[in-house]
C-alpha cells in the first residue's frame, strides 16, 4: 500500500533553516496547521498557535514542544468569526511580538450546515476569507516592519467551482455549503493576488496554496455517501504532515524562485512540488 502511495504522494524535503524568524498560524491546533508549525519549530522558528479553542491550541503547543527539541512554540486565542476578537488578537501581537516574518492563514471550515459570523456574513465566507483578509490588514505594519516577509493563503482546487456572489455575501439567498466552500476558497487566491500588487515593493509577498487532498478534520461537516466514500479511499489521502509540503515551500524558497501572488499547488514531481496558477 505504501509503495502505491509513493506513486501519488511524492516526497518532499529541504534542510533551510529559519532561526530568528517569527510565524503566525492561524487554526493550527490540528492537521496541516499544526503540522505547519511542527516543521518550522523544527527549523528554528519561533511559532504562534491562532486557534480558537485555547485548550486545543495549549495542548498542540506542549506536543510540538514534546516532539521538537528546543521548539520555541506558543498559543494564542483567535477567533475569526468576529471582528472584534480578531482585533484583540492583533493587539496582543503588537504588544509581544516585535517581529512578524511569516503569517500563514491556515485556518478554515468547510461545507457546514448554514450559519453566519457575529457580524452577519456567511460562515465560510467569513471565516475563510474574510477574518483571515481583516487579520492580515491589521498586521499588515508588522510584516512590512520585518521585511521581508510573507503572507501564505491556503486555498483549495475547490475554488475552480467558485463564484463569488456579491449580491448576497450573508448567504441568506440561496445557500449550497459546496458553492460557499468554493467561493471562500476562490476569494483567497483573489485576495492573495491583489494583496501581492500592493505589497511587493514593501518587500511583502503573498502566495495562495492548494495542499491537496489531504485526511483532516475540515470533513467533518460532510455528510453520506460522500463522507463514506472518503473514508473509504482514505489510504490514498495525504497526510496532514504531507498536506503541509506546500506551504512549507513556500516559505523556505528563495524569493527568485517563487512568484509572489502566484498559486501553487503539489503536483508529482518532488524536485520543483509547486506549480504556479496565475488567474487572469
Amino acid at each position: 500500500m505504501q509503495a502505491v502511495r509513493s506513486v501519488f504522494i511524492p516526497k518532499w524535503s529541504s534542510d533551510v533553516r529559519l532561526d530568528g524568524k517569527t510565524a503566525i498560524i492561524t487554526g493550527a491546533n490540528v492537521g496541516i496547521g499544526k503540522e505547519t508549525a511542527k516543521d518550522l519549530a523544527s527549523r528554528g522558528a519561533r511559532v504562534i498557535l491562532a486557534c480558537r479553542d485555547m485548550a486545543k491550541g495549549e495542548q498542540a503547543a506542549r506536543d510540538i514542544m514534546r516532539e521538537v527539541k528546543g521548539a520555541k512554540v506558543v498559543a494564542r486565542q483567535l477567533d475569526l468569526t468576529d471582528t472584534k476578537l480578531i482585533c484583540q488578537f492583533a493587539e496582543n501581537i503588537y504588544n509581544t511580538e516585535k517581529a512578524l516574518h511569516y503569517l500563514i492563514n491556515n485556518a478554515g471550515v468547510a461545507m457546514c450546515p448554514y450559519a453566519t459570523t457575529a457580524d452577519g456574513y456567511e460562515m465560510q465566507f467569513g471565516v475563510n476569507h474574510l477574518g483571515h483578509f481583516f487579520l492580515t490588514f491589521l498586521l499588515l505594519d508588522l510584516l512590512k516592519h520585518s521585511a521581508p516577509s510573507r503572507v501564505i493563503n491556503l486555498s483549495s482546487i475547490a475554488h475552480t467551482m467558485g463564484k463569488i456572489q456579491f449580491d448576497d455575501l450573508s448567504g441568506e439567498k440561496n445557500y449550497h455549503p459546496v458553492r460557499a466552500y468554493a467561493q471562500s476558497k476562490l476569494a483567497n487566491i483573489l485576495f492573495t493576488r491583489e494583496l501581492a500588487k500592493r505589497t511587493e515593493a514593501m518587500g511583502v509577498m503573498a502566495y495562495s496554496v492548494d495542499p491537496g487532498a489531504v485526511n483532516t478534520e475540515i470533513t467533518r461537516h460532510m455528510r453520506r455517501p460522500l463522507v463514506d466514500v472518503i473514508r473509504t479511499f482514505s489510504f490514498m489521502l495525504k497526510t496532514p504532515a504531507e498536506g503541509a509540503y506546500t506551504t512549507v515551500y513556500c516559505i523556505v524558497s528563495p524569493e527568485n524562485q517563487l512568484l509572489t501572488g502566484g498559486h501553487y499547488k503539489s503536483v508529482q514531481n518532488a524536485v520543483t512540488v509547486a506549480v504556479i496558477l496565475k488567474i487572469s
